[in-house]
């Protein structure tokens, strides 16, 4: 049941949240009964950004809410709300000072999240009234975050390759999509052989799953993402610490899936294409060995410098496959590569494009919709980091430096120059609860995109 209704104007059971901060705490207290200015001093209530003080009627019942806020975070302002305030129902007063109330309305409903597949909720969260049309704005935006928390929050044996696929067949179902994948050596049959050569080892078929769905006679665009449903690193096997969390190595592929469904939802007229290439990265007599080469589907040969860049090589085919189709637009979405953490830190993906103005629109509407983007240069001097003695490239190299661009360049070698390119390297993951924010999987870049495409599109 979501947490966030519509607000009906008969309603006046829903208990009102005033938003203050320091500066304003003295005009609310204002607007309380002498009572409630006891009781608040009582408290020792200074409206710090995440506190809140409860605040009854003469009888005893809960009749409104002071809410600590930063106005200038309306994201996070009401973050852990719901699952802290009382059951019940509650909605926003006029007189608070967050001058955004949607994003706030989005910060509670992403702060009541709590991945339940395993184990009982602890408790039902707190609900907020909203105007119909910002909750016909929202509850999209919402279920789609939710969805791509629960895909990456699944551990890999209930999340593997197949699972993957069914929750791209089940998106077609909703929505009326025509769906088809490639499984095992099906790929190899259609010319996927990075994609093959990657999930070879595992006892979980590789596969590239395709969703198609618009008009014919609609601007094309392809979504594509890494869809590594865990990766040991193969035979250049991780350390203990560096695979306990791969399970979220398909977070691309869950952001790729729910900016799908959200193209779908929101009848974006487009001819979408939407591509998982899903493997696991495992590690086999048959798995994928360091020196080997590759020839791609492109016809592009790659030598095998480190089986742990395996995110790149299931992407490669698919990109190539995707322009084939001539779009006018390609999105791919990976949890590539650990430089682009160290450059920018967890929470702000890196951006990559080769076309500027794209690039420019898809920031601004992160900056509109708080899911900011960090653009980082495809700088080709950087390219001879790729290079290989017997091959026409490598998939990595010697060097440790500037990881996110050369595996950016990477990929750009796949995608034709004329054709607008987006990629996004981000962690789909919080480390620690944050408001708005719980830990585990993550939605960044998400409504980014998303809000990106509507402008483009009108839609």
């Amino acid at each position: 049941m979501s947490v966030l209704i519509e607000r009906k104007s008969s309603d006046r059971h829903s208990i009102a949240i005033e938003t203050t901060d320091a500066q304003h705490l003295a005009a609310s207290k204002r607007r309380l009964t002498a009572a409630q200015r006891q009781w608040l001093a009582a408290s020792g209530f200074e409206a710090v950004p995440g506190s809140f003080a409860l605040l009854p009627d003469e009888n005893g019942k809960l009749v409104r809410v002071l809410a600590g806020v930063d106005a200038g975070d309306a994201l996070s302002a009401l973050g852990t709300l719901a699952r802290t305030l009382p059951e019940g129902t509650y909605h926003l007063a006029d007189e608070g000072v967050l001058k955004d109330k949607l994003q706030a309305a989005l910060g509670w409903a992403l702060g009541a999240y709590e991945f339940t597949r395993y184990r009982k909720a602890r408790r039902a969260p707190a609900k907020l009234a909203v105007a119909a049309a910002d909750l016909a704005t929202l509850q999209p935006l919402v279920d789609a975050t939710t969805l791509v928390r629960d895909l990456v929050n699944t551990p890999t044996e209930d999340m593997g390759p197949k699972h993957l696929a069914d929750a791209v067949k089940q998106l077609g179902k909703t929505h009326k999509a025509k769906v088809r994948e490639w499984v095992g050596d099906e790929l190899l049959d259609a010319n996927f052989p990075t994609i093959h050569a990657v999930g070879r080892a595992s006892h979980r078929s590789p596969r590239l799953v395709e969703l198609t769905w618009g008009k014919n006679s609609d601007p094309k665009i392809a979504v594509v993402g890494k869809g590594v449903c865990f990766d040991t690193g193969g035979l250049d096997l991780k350390p203990a610490d560096g695979m306990r969390w791969m399970k979220k190595d398909m977070g691309g592929a869950a952001h790729a899936i729910a900016l799908a469904g959200l193209i779908m939802q929101a009848k974006l007229p487009v001819r979408l294409q939407l591509l998982i290439p899903a493997v696991e990265n495992a590690v086999s007599g048959a798995a994928m060995r360091p020196g080997e080469v590759i020839t791609t589907r492109p016809g592009i040969t790659v030598e095998v410098d480190n089986t742990d860049a395996e995110g790149r090589l299931v992407l490669c085919d698919a990109l190539a496959y995707a322009s084939e189709q001539k779009p006018e637009l390609i999105i791919d979405f990976a949890t590539l590569t650990g430089a682009a953490r160290i450059a920018l830190g967890p929470d702000l993906p890196a951006l990559f494009a080769n076309n500027d103005e794209a690039a420019d629109r898809v920031i601004a509407a992160g900056r509109t919709v708080n899911d900011p983007l960090w653009r980082l240069p495809l700088w080709r001097p950087y390219r001879k980091m790729l290079e290989s003695y017997l091959a026409d490239m490598a998939n990595s190299g010697a060097s440790r430096h500037a990881g996110a661009i050369t595996a950016a360049l990477y990929l750009e070698r796949f995608v034709p120059e004329t054709t607008p390119w987006l990629h996004l390297d981000t962690y789909a993951w919080n480390d620690a609860d944050r408001p708005a924010h719980p830990r585990g999987g993550e939605a960044l870049g998400l409504r980014a995109f998303f809000a990106f495409l509507q402008q483009r599109y009108k839609g």
